[in-house]
């Protein structure tokens, strides 16, 4: 029945997403760009290199500012023209035969070894407003759009383009955008994929490409957070359309997805426990969750919040979002540097079908999901992150044959698709049955818990929450999993008294959850119900004190 079971899922896994494994790029693709004013910016490119076996030849080192903002002006020369030169006399690019010839608009780059340019921590993020710049045609632009700053990484995208006359003001329509062909998305079509290797930290920086590898091998798991702000229609239905996408691409694929449709962001209390993946808006700084205790990103993991500045600054660890996410852990990120208007930051819906679905490397999808270039995204991560190498089958097996204790997110992920194709929650039950790794995992325990709440057997869940609290989770899946319990026994005569218990296990382990309020109010009508005076007197008190 096991083997049975697992054969179909894999199956799906297959029919769900592409079969096709794509070629993995390797360092010979990349050129890593530093700030030789930086010992850390050095240290940054020399261990990128180290770890995906770049050329030595192609870390190139540039007088650059420490500053994360510079001019147009320092922009070309430090950064811009140096670079272009040095691509060249590295033979890493070559040039077409007529590539001065003002009548052209198409590429100017005829042969590349390169796709990628990693820039590394200390090189500066974006480039401020000149006033002084007169171009032809600008108020053809949408008044708002009339602007010339930019975020370096989204300029130097177009790079290819340098022997081109390119309008600087306002956004330039994409032709790479929701392209299926990775391929594509080549210096000799006009197109440079630049991320970048940055943060609060050089350590941050460096741990950036240590998750990725890590996720490669072992894979990327964990669970999908999707908050919405359930906005139907109007200019900003877009946002929540490309968000939404994402959480279908995760659902589909078999991911545990959890998704807010309230229009505030998930709130602080919220149990976000071993995070794969965030898709999110829209506050100006990163709040909820992700502000109380410790941030549960697993190795690899996706997080991405819309907001307008949500990279003004990346190395901050405590401003908007881009470089607190990093602060806590996230493997690969996106945000905006100056206010790029909606239609104008990442289309993260086609970013995760591509990555997810198409198997794409990290910047191939940013690039893929991106409507706009010469604009305000800044993509950060290893741009040769390719999570989904690997076949699910290969991946289950080779977790299984090392005793990987991953193995667990890969049942679970062998659940969610089956469930996805219909077939019954008794069957998964059974599956869990006759799956070894079931006994020693949190994270299966605590399916076999919802899953027996689909059979509408509460008492049978109440059993695999208790044997998963036993199993070690992490402190916010056991939070998840201790109020689960709580539930259960508010809804049974009897056990009303059991309930209350768990609520002081809760207060008593968590003396800081930030919602008190809420559990009191939770626990009063219980321990009214119980007849615990004591804990009734308790709660009393305690919500005669809220603010």
């Amino acid at each position: 029945m096991l083997q049975r079971l697992l054969k179909l899922l894999l199956l799906s896994a297959l029919l769900c997403g592409s079969g096709r494994v794509m070629r993995a790029d390797d360092g010979s693709e990349v050129v890593v760009v530093y700030n030789n004013r930086s010992a850390e910016s050095k240290r940054v490119a020399e261990y990128y290199a180290e770890k995906r076996q770049v050329p030595k030849e192609q870390l190139i080192g540039l007088h650059l500012s420490k500053e994360e903002i510079i001019t147009r002006d320092d922009y070309r020369k430090e950064l811009e023209e140096p670079l272009w030169k040095a691509l060249l006399a590295k033979k890493l690019i070559t040039l077409r035969d007529d590539a001065d010839d003002a009548k052209l608009t198409m590429p100017s780059v005829a042969t590349a070894k390169i796709r990628y340019a990693v820039l590394c921590y200390g090189v500066p993020l974006k480039i401020s407003k000149q006033a002084d710049l007169n171009e032809a045609g600008v108020d053809q632009i949408p008044a708002p759009l009339r602007e010339n700053y930019a975020a370096i990484d989204s300029e130097l995208a177009l790079l290819p383009m340098k022997t081109r006359t390119m309008r600087l003001t306002g956004p330039l329509n994409s032709p790479f955008y929701g392209t299926t062909n990775a391929a594509q998305l080549n210096p000799t079509n006009g197109l440079l994929m630049v991320t970048r290797l940055d943060g609060p930290s050089e350590d941050i920086a460096k741990g950036l490409v240590d998750k990725a590898l890590e996720a490669e091998r072992d894979g990327l798991w964990g669970r999908s957070y999707i908050d919405l702000r359930n906005i139907n229609e109007g200019q900003y239905k877009q946002g929540d359309d490309w968000i939404k996408l994402a959480s279908e691409v995760t659902s589909k694929l078999g991911w545990e997805t959890i998704v807010d449709k309230k229009p505030e962001t998930f709130p602080r209390s919220f149990p976000m426990s071993q995070i794969g993946f965030y898709f999110g808006w829209y506050d100006g700084n990163i709040s909820g969750p992700f502000t109380w205790g410790e941030t549960e990103f697993m190795p690899g993991a996706f997080a991405y919040h819309l907001h307008s500045f949500s990279a003004d600054s990346v190395r901050s660890a405590t401003q908007n979002w881009v470089g607190p996410l990093l602060a806590r852990g996230v493997t690969a990120t996106m945000g905006c540097v100056y206010e790029p208007y909606l239609g104008g930051t990442p289309d993260v819906g086609t970013f995760a079908v591509r990555w997810l679905h198409n198997r794409f490397s990290f910047a191939e999808a940013a690039y893929a999901g991106s409507p706009v270039l010469s604009w305000q995204t800044t993509v950060i991560g290893d741009p040769l992150y390719r999570p989904m190498g690997k076949l699910p089958q290969v991946r289950h097996a080779e977790l299984l044959t090392k005793n990987n204790p991953l193995i667990e997110w890969s049942h679970l992920k062998i659940i969610n698709l089956n469930l996805a194709n219909k077939t019954s929650p008794t069957m998964m039950i059974t599956y869990l049955a006759q799956t070894p790794e079931t006994r020693t995992s949190s994270v299966l325990q605590e399916k076999l818990g919802d899953l027996w709440l689909l059979e509408k057997k509460p008492e049978d869940a109440l059993k695999a929450y208790t044997t998963a609290l036993d199993l070690k989770p992490t402190k916010k899946q056991q939070l998840r999993l201790l109020f689960a319990q709580a539930e259960i026994l508010d809804g049974i005569d009897d056990k009303a008294g059991d309930a209350v218990d768990v609520y002081l296990k809760i207060e008593s382990t968590y003396p800081d959850y930030p919602d008190m309020t809420g559990l009191y109010q939770k626990l009063l009508p219980l321990a009214q119900k119980a007849k615990r005076d004591e804990v009734v007197e308790k709660c009393k008190k305690a919500l005669e004190k809220k603010p």
